[in-house]
């Protein structure tokens, strides 16, 4: 049972490193072609008419201008005071920061998924080398002679439960790690942009 968990939680793992290794290349691609068309020096109208198209699938950094551009476009109109100019800011503001709080949900999705599978792993392992242990040992006090030869194979295929753990955990902390560092640097320029 504990080796069958911990095959179930290396798959897991591994379908849960590919999903979000995708998803984040895709992040940074389409974060650095907004980027470029932003700064590039194209119609900001433009820009939002192409990122507000429903039928369109728009990237992270995109969806948060759209969101600033859209509320900022809705209170432009309030008054020619600078309190309006101000509360008009202050409202793409927010709208750009909640659409930054919804894309960074979004990527961060599934990292505790790693982060446990790569914490819980080894301890799972390592309770199933004791117990195949225990269970080799209690196998001795049968036998009339006990030597090593009778006890071995007990404990090695105990063992193989501590080597499985950290075949499930390895890649889940590694990737985790990885994965923590590329979201916090779309973070960093998602923050600049806004």
């Amino acid at each position: 049972l504990v080796m069958l968990l911990l095959a179930l939680l290396s798959i897991a793992s591994w379908t849960a490193i590919f999903q979000k290794g995708f998803g984040i290349k895709r992040a940074k691609r389409e974060t650095e072609e907004f980027e470029k068309q932003f700064w590039g020096g194209a119609e900001l109208s433009q820009l939002y008419q192409v990122a507000s198209n429903p039928r369109r699938k728009s990237g992270a950094l995109e969806r948060i201008f759209e969101a600033g551009m859209s509320e900022f476009l809705k209170l432009r109109g309030r008054g020619p005071t600078a309190e309006d100019r101000l509360a008009t800011l202050d409202g793409a503001r927010r709208a750009m920061r909640a659409s930054y709080q919804r894309e960074m949900d979004s990527l961060e999705a599934r990292l505790n998924f790693l982060a446990s599978v790569g914490s819980v792993s080894p301890y799972i392992g390592l309770f199933g080398t004791v117990w195949g242990i225990m269970h080799a040992f209690t196998g001795l006090s049968n036998l009339q002679q006990a030597d090593l030869a009778s006890v071995a194979p007990g404990i090695a295929e105990a063992l193989v439960a501590t080597a499985i753990g950290l075949f499930a955990a390895i890649p889940a902390v590694v990737a985790y790690n990885r994965f923590a560092n590329d979201i916090d640097r779309l973070a960093n320029r998602f923050e600049s942009f806004m």
